[in-house]
């Protein structure tokens, strides 16, 4: 698959089969975390890969829209530092936003689907995960294959998007 097609047909998936992930798609999916960009190239994310059923249905409680973390057959959580400053905050924030795609995209390649859900709940995250106080952790991201194999090849509707005259402005706004 090209980037393109990956990135143009890639979709949430939130509802995934019972078949597990084999390891070599899941280091590949690793991979292409550790190989995201980040400022400065500091690489200042950890990551905690969970394939225990059981630990992933007590993840699934860390946010309102969690939920389908339950049903999946491996999450990563996204492991940063903390930081009161809002600029490095931001930073941060981005480049958990690059990794996180990176990981989804390798994953849509390989046939996986995946969905990424935020942390509501900061103190049973970090009991459920158990990463020092100096860290934070607010994404996690599922993986399976596809309950319905079919949304791997179906396409999205062009009015699912909006259209660019909407969204492009040259040279000003």
């Amino acid at each position: 698959m090209d980037v393109f097609t990956a990135i143009s047909s890639a979709r949430a998936i939130r509802a995934f089969d019972d078949r597990p992930i084999d390891q070599r798609d899941l280091d590949r999916i690793l991979a292409a975390a550790r190989l995201s960009p980040s400022s400065k190239n500091d690489q200042r994310w950890s990551f905690i890969l969970c394939t225990d059923r059981d630990h992933l249905r007590q993840l699934s409680k860390i946010g309102d829209y969690a939920g389908h973390l339950a049903g999946a057959a491996a999450a990563i959580a996204l492991v940063m530092p903390k930081s009161d400053v809002g600029w490095e905050r931001e930073i941060l924030a981005f480049d958990a936003g690059q990794c996180v795609r990176n990981m989804m995209l390798a994953a849509w390649e390989l046939g996986i689907g995946s969905c990424h859900a935020s942390v509501y709940d900061p103190k049973l995250t970090r009991d459920l995960l158990g990463f020092p106080d100096d860290r934070r952790c607010d994404l996690l991201v599922s993986f399976g294959h596809p309950a319905d194999p079919s949304l791997l090849t179906r396409p999205i509707p062009d009015s699912a998007r909006k259209p660019m005259d909407e969204l492009l402005h040259l040279e000003r706004w």
